[in-house]
């Protein structure tokens, strides 16, 4: 299901986002959402430079007897400008602009969604999935809107963004109230995977119950929607055990 087109206050043109309801939608009963950054490359090849994730297909298999699937929503990036606006940090001359996406997000967006399908928001229901920039973009979110989004899946995050800027400000938040959170990153990406093994560390380091947080680091990980698009089935057991 197509929504919008919406205009972000702010941002050039208009963009799209896609919804989709699980094999098990019931809407009977409120289902959590997985918003997912960088729509173009969330559903089928179409649109995506190397392939898409085909996150959707991994969202019907998760549903099962005793695990409930999200509400999938894949929010288009605004192409040229996705660096500045998946950034929370000056990037690339300016200003980065991730701030103004996310209070859009929660303001419009998601109320949207909630609109069409029988959605909870909030921490315990929202849940953000990224990879690369959307990664840090997701991971950011999580620790600037705790209230907002309660999950966090971020694959091989861009880390490196203003000389690491993420880390000063993950160390300078408490732990959110309701945390889940998923890091990954493949040993084929160089220098992003010793920053995200750092991240790794300082994230186990509070202490996390068992199950709220997974590392996983990828033996044969690159930096593509193709491993994305592998470990993706991993990460959403992980964020959905039930």
């Amino acid at each position: 299901m197509l929504l919008g087109p919406y205009h972000v206050p702010g941002f050039p043109g208009t963009r799209r986002a896609r919804l989709w309801l699980p094999r098990d939608y019931d809407p009977s009963h409120a289902h959590r959402v997985l918003l997912a950054f960088d729509g173009q490359n969330v559903f089928d090849d179409h649109g995506s430079f190397a392939g898409g994730w085909h996150l959707h297909s991994a969202v019907d298999r998760l549903a099962t007897r005793r695990r409930r699937a999200p509400v999938l929503v894949g929010l288009d990036h605004g192409n040229d400008h996705r660096i500045s606006e998946l950034s929370p940090f000056p990037v690339q001359g300016g200003p980065g602009r991730l701030d103004e996406l996310l209070e859009w997000c929660v303001a419009t967006l998601l109320p949207s969604v909630a609109s069409r399908a029988n959605v909870g928001l909030g921490a315990v229901n929202v849940a953000l999935i990224g990879s690369s920039m959307g990664g840090l973009a997701a991971l950011y979110a999580h620790f600037r809107r705790p209230d907002a989004f309660g999950g966090v899946i971020a694959m091989s995050p861009a880390l490196w963004v203003a000389r690491g800027g993420i880390f000063e400000f993950v160390q300078s938040q408490p732990t959110p109230m309701f945390s889940r959170v998923y890091l990954d990153c493949g040993l084929r990406e160089g220098r992003m995977m010793h920053l995200a093994t750092r991240m790794a560390m300082h994230l186990a380091s509070r202490g996390y119950p068992p199950g709220q947080f997974l590392w996983r680091p990828d033996r044969r990980g690159g930096h593509s929607e193709g491993h994305w698009r592998r470990r993706a089935p991993k990460a959403l057991r992980f964020m959905y055990p039930a």
